[in-house]
């Protein structure tokens, strides 16, 4: 994923959570604050819808401009709702992030058995494609040698959970942690719950003994990043998608399950 051009600290805004726009108040300035028009929330659904299209066929290195011929408005309409690119991203990583956790929470819910739970988790959020507009951070696979130093390549994985020693359970831990990146979306944008939940998906189906033991967390949401192919047609996207991620399922269940 090919991340640039981001300047400046990133800014919450309130506002869409799965899909649907909050219609609160918006702040124009100090103490003073007033609904969004009609014709200006539609256009935030627009420009929303379009950069989630654009930076999950691109990634976040796309530019506003394409956004906003993505979203048929003036780019300027862009940045008068977010003032810089990384606040846009930043709101976008979150509604992702947040989207995946609640598609991890259903499946701890509502499936008894471990390793269904972690495939219907896998199926749903691959389905959703939430996975390709994940922070990057939250991709990176960190591991650590026999001394248990981290390798220099294994930075800025947050609360990455690890398979502990032999008979040990994982625990959960930050592997190279350090400050934010300019050029890349906060990791803290609701991706610790994330690795939260997926972390107690990869124990149950570890501890059942259906998973394999090197599986980390990054491995799972890997698979999800991976195993959503952008395809103009959708038909054949939801077949390449289906097909590869019986593939990695395979590769990710133990040998003895």
């Amino acid at each position: 994923m090919n991340i640039s051009d981001f300047h400046g600290s990133a800014t919450a805004l309130s506002g869409e959570t799965n899909g649907r726009v909050m219609t609160g108040p918006t702040t124009h300035g100090v103490g003073r604050s007033t609904p969004l028009r009609v014709d200006a929330q539609r256009n935030l659904e627009h420009v929303l819808r379009a950069a989630r299209e654009v930076f999950g066929e691109l990634g976040y290195g796309a530019p506003m401009e394409d956004v906003a011929r993505r979203a048929r408005v003036g780019v300027g309409t862009v940045y008068r709702r977010f003032p810089s690119k990384d606040v846009l991203v930043r709101r976008i990583a979150e509604e992702e992030t947040a989207r995946l956790t609640e598609q991890a929470e259903a499946a701890l819910g509502q499936e008894e058995e471990p390793w269904q739970a972690l495939s219907r988790f896998l199926r749903t959020s691959v389905a959703s494609g939430a996975g390709r507009l994940l922070p990057p951070q939250v991709l990176r696979v960190g591991s650590a040698g026999e001394d248990g130093a981290e390798e220099a390549e294994a930075a800025r994985v947050p609360q990455q959970r690890q398979a502990g020693p032999t008979g040990a359970a994982p625990e959960l831990r930050v592997v190279g942690a350090r400050g934010a990146v300019e050029d890349e979306p906060s990791p803290d944008a609701g991706a610790g719950a994330l690795l939260e939940v997926v972390g107690r998906l990869v124990d149950r189906a570890r501890e059942a003994g259906e998973l394999r033991t090197d599986v980390t967390v990054a491995d799972v949401l890997l698979v999800i990043a991976t195993a959503a192919p952008a395809l103009p047609d959708a038909v054949q996207q939801a077949a390449a998608s289906s097909r590869l991620l019986d593939i990695l399922l395979e590769g990710l269940r133990s040998r003895t399950a």
